[in-house]
């Protein structure tokens, strides 16, 4: 009984096995981040389904005018009239008619071409709400991973101070220490105790940002990220971002593909101006006292364009184009004010970058080092040793954000030139 009941709970492990590595959570590169946050992402999933309006926007566009079936009964004897040659009324007759509509001036092809423009607007549309996405999910990675090194600050610092009050309390023990030295050690890890708590709370709310924006509806508790804060070492060229950002940005080919968009608007609407034929075909069955007779008629219509040649919509369309112009002007002032705002940005944050680490951190990682160890010898006093571990944790922080503020302005330069939504293809919903 024990052997099936050991190979019982053996089979269930194996089965259990799979389940629980599923829950282990790994950690998330930048690069799955995104291509989980593109499939993902609630936003863009809404945003997706624009390009499928537009293409079905673009099957009405080319549909043709349906023709239009008549079936009519005249002069029928229903009232009891008695139809004869003497009253000589009558007769009955049926009737069967279709009428087309024979569109002029071009409305279906131009119909046909403000469709596709639709479509490739709704395109750009889209890789523009992509292009936001990328950089969110990039800033909001990057958060993460600061938030992680400060949290490893933290713990570092709340180590540090432990051993030192595990120094001082065998010191106070063998009468080598002043036991208000001992309290202050104390009270200084207790703060950084506080410090580690903080850091965690910032941590987990970035992890909770980040998954949102990988349109992960339930939070999980073990999410991780992985991989070092973004550093490129070569310096970029001012001159080829504006450029890039004028020539490649999706808002902007957006706005130009609207002024295209208005100009086949204003053919379509000089088209609706001109006024379209009605053709139709009848049969006509005659049945009375006299006998029965079979005729066909044809017929012609044409509306009088005396008030409605449709002005306002042509105006309209006039206007409408001379405004594109004007965004055009507008967004490309904009974007170019956006380059200068990334480039300082950069500029500043690859500057500190570099003063920190040519100058202050192997500084502070060295007066550190010594202070500490003169504390342990007696050298120094309790209050040095603070002052320089409090030091040494503003550079080191400064330096973790120095460092993210570098990465951030990065992927801004990205951003602005919209470098990485040519590499995430618009998927269809």
């Amino acid at each position: 009984m024990k052997a099936i009941q050991s190979i019982a709970l053996g089979l269930a492990a194996l089965a259990c096995a799979p389940f629980a590595a599923a829950q282990t959570a790994l950690p998330l590169t930048l690069e799955d981040a995104i291509h989980e946050a593109v499939a993902d992402n609630l936003d863009l999933a809404a945003a997706r389904y624009g390009v499928s309006i537009a293409e079905a926007r673009q099957i009405t566009a080319r549909l043709r005018p349906n023709p239009v079936m008549s079936l009519s009964g005249d002069h029928l004897d229903v009232l009891g009239t008695g139809y004869n040659s003497i009253n000589n009324a009558g007769p009955n007759e049926y009737a069967f008619r279709t009428d087309f509509v024979l569109e002029r001036g071009g409305k279906r092809a131009a119909r046909m071409q403000v469709g596709a423009v639709d479509r490739s607007l709704a395109a750009l549309q889209f890789q523009d709400s992509l292009r936001r996405l990328i950089f969110d999910v990039e800033s909001a990675f990057v958060d993460v991973q600061l938030a992680k090194e400060s949290l490893l600050l933290a713990r570092e610092n709340l180590g540090s101070l432990n051993a030192i009050v595990a120094v001082n309390t065998e010191r106070v023990r063998v009468g080598d220490l002043a036991g208000v030295d001992l309290e202050r050690s104390r009270l200084a890890a207790m703060q950084y105790e506080t410090a580690v708590r903080q850091a965690d709370l910032q941590l987990r709310q970035a992890n909770t940002r980040l998954q949102l924006l990988l349109g992960r509806s339930d939070v999980v508790a073990d999410f991780d990220v992985t991989g070092p804060l973004r550093r490129d070492e070569g310096e970029l060229d001012m001159a080829d971002v504006r450029r890039r950002a004028q020539t490649l940005r999706p808002d902007m080919l957006e706005v130009r593909q609207a002024q295209v968009r208005n100009q086949a608007d204003l053919r379509l609407q000089i088209a609706q101006g001109k006024v379209d034929y009605s053709t139709g075909v009848e049969y006509r069955r005659q049945q009375g006292v006299n006998g029965m007779g079979n005729s066909i008629g044809v017929f012609f219509s044409a509306p009088l364009p005396v008030f409605n040649r449709n002005q306002g919509e042509i105006v309209r369309a006039e206007r409408e184009a001379a405004q594109a112009a004007a965004q055009i002007r507008a967004l490309e002032a904009r974007i170019n004010s956006e380059v200068v705002a990334a480039w300082q940005e950069y500029s500043t944050s690859r500057g500190v970058l570099g003063e920190i680490e040519q100058g202050m951190l192997t500084k502070a990682k060295e007066v550190r080092e010594t202070t500490e160890y003169s504390y342990r010898r007696g050298e120094a006093t309790l209050v040095e040793f603070l002052d320089v571990q409090r030091a040494f944790n503003d550079v080191m922080q400064t330096y973790n954000e120095a460092r993210a503020s570098y990465a951030r302005s990065l992927y801004l330069i990205d951003a602005v030139t919209a470098s990485a939504v040519a590499e995430q293809a618009p998927a269809e919903p």
